[in-house]
């Protein structure tokens, strides 16, 4: 008995990034498990079984995925963005590497999907048009220093700087030094992006500068991108600006 478990991008929120694979991979799930917010994005299928769970609790989650899958199931677990991205996926390669032996002969798939930070950029222009990365600013996985260390190299590197999750009830403070060390080392004029809740009725879009920018602005449901030097606002009178980073780096090596 071969079960299956595929690990879904549910994209940033409206249905419409949500892939025709992933759609296909939903239909044909016999369970679906994941954190119960995206689960309740998701409709009820006749037959589907739903295991909703706090978003805390991926471990867990993974595990009773793969159990449920071992024991022959068709099992979606789904994520919200792409499940690769500080999300699930990870979660569940642990999980097969620790766990018994019945879970690594499982069919395994990752459906991609949109993530955050390509959400937020579509919507402004193209502030990822050059090399960029990604950080999360939680510190339940790593520890805070690692976090600044990180933050310091990227900002001293030239990335574009994408920030999963800025703040938190728990955490409050964070963002709020994350953006000191960055004034630190970048112009205060560089532009930052503040994108909550892409693809939901609540949606919000702000851009501002580095000095301007206050830990008020954000909460979980927002990406930040924060430019480089070379970042640039296009104002366009009576519309949004366009905010892009351009192809061709300015610094040349000596």
């Amino acid at each position: 008995m071969n079960g299956r478990i595929t690990v879904i991008g549910l994209g940033p929120g409206d249905a419409r990034y949500l892939t025709a694979e992933a759609e296909a991979a939903l239909r044909e799930a016999q369970a679906l498990y994941g954190y119960g917010p995206y689960i309740a994005r998701l409709p009820v299928r006749a037959g589907q079984s739903r295991h909703p769970s706090d978003n805390r609790e991926e471990a867990a989650r993974a595990a009773a995925a793969l159990t449920h899958a071992a024991q022959g199931g068709n099992v979606a677990v789904v994520s919200g963005g792409d499940p690769g991205v500080f999300a699930m996926a990870a979660a569940v390669c642990e999980a097969i590497e620790t766990g018994p032996e019945s879970w690594r002969a499982l069919d395994v798939a990752f459906v991609p999907g949109v993530t955050a930070m390509l959400a937020v950029a579509a919507r402004i222009g193209a502030p990822l048009g050059h090399d960029f990365c990604a950080l999360s600013l939680s510190d339940n996985l790593k520890p805070w220093d690692l976090v600044e260390r990180r933050l310091d190299a990227a900002a001293d590197a030239g990335f574009v700087i994408a920030l999963y999750n800025p703040v938190s009830r728990a955490r409050p403070w964070q963002f709020g030094i994350a953006i000191e060390r960055l004034r630190r080392r970048l112009p205060l004029e560089t532009p930052v992006v503040f994108g909550r809740a892409v693809g939901r009725p609540d949606e919000t879009i702000d851009v501002v500068t580095l000095e301007a920018a206050d830990a008020t602005f954000a909460d979980m449901a927002t990406l930040i991108i924060v430019g480089t030097r070379e970042t640039r606002v296009v104002a366009r009178p009576g519309r949004t600006p366009l905010v892009y980073t351009p192809r061709a780096a300015a610094e040349v090596s000596a």
